[in-house]
């Protein structure tokens, strides 16, 4: 059972890589809580899939870690949505819920390493997503635990309105 991170982890960068590391569980435990076909489905008038959003969370990090602070060339950016940051998620029939946890757990040890050996002071690569005005480390952490939780909450109904369990 997951439980929510607790004080005394050290400094801001360990209590960010706990709090992840909680959303991360929190998603993936909701996600694995549905049966295939109420994964692919959409479960809201907003018409995503419970697993295009959990794909949506493993891209999301990516460009915000390693395409975005790290500056590092990053195959298909956009790949949850079809190659664009306007078009609409899509998880192609043949990847599945395991497939996108290995890939959300890939990104999560490469995000991990950059909270374990970087100051949050220190601002972003110019080479990957931001070319100019980088910011700072401790913004783009900010910034995904905000998509982790608002998502995290997204799920959260989702799954209750597929008749999975409800509550933390």
């Amino acid at each position: 059972m997951r439980a929510e991170p607790q004080p005394g982890l050290g400094g801001e960068a360990a209590h960010v890589a706990s709090y992840l590391a909680f959303y991360r569980a929190t998603v993936v435990e909701k996600a694995r809580s549905l049966l295939e076909a109420d994964l692919r489905r959409p479960l809201v008038p907003t018409g995503w899939t419970p697993l295009e959003l959990v794909q949506h969370l493993a891209f999301m990090e990516r460009r915000w870690f390693a395409w975005g602070f790290l500056g590092e060339a990053v195959a298909d950016p956009w790949g949850d949505s079809q190659g664009s940051s306007a078009a609409a998620w899509l998880v192609p029939s043949s990847v599945s819920l395991d497939d996108v946890v290995a890939r959300l757990t890939e990104q999560a040890a490469r995000t991990e390493a950059v909270l374990s050996s970087t100051p949050l002071e220190q601002l972003a690569a110019t080479t990957g997503r931001f070319r100019t005005d980088p910011p700072e480390l401790r913004y783009i952490c900010f910034h995904v635990l905000h998509e982790y939780a608002r998502h995290a909450g997204h799920l959260d109904v989702a799954v209750e309105l597929a008749g999975g369990p409800v509550g933390e």
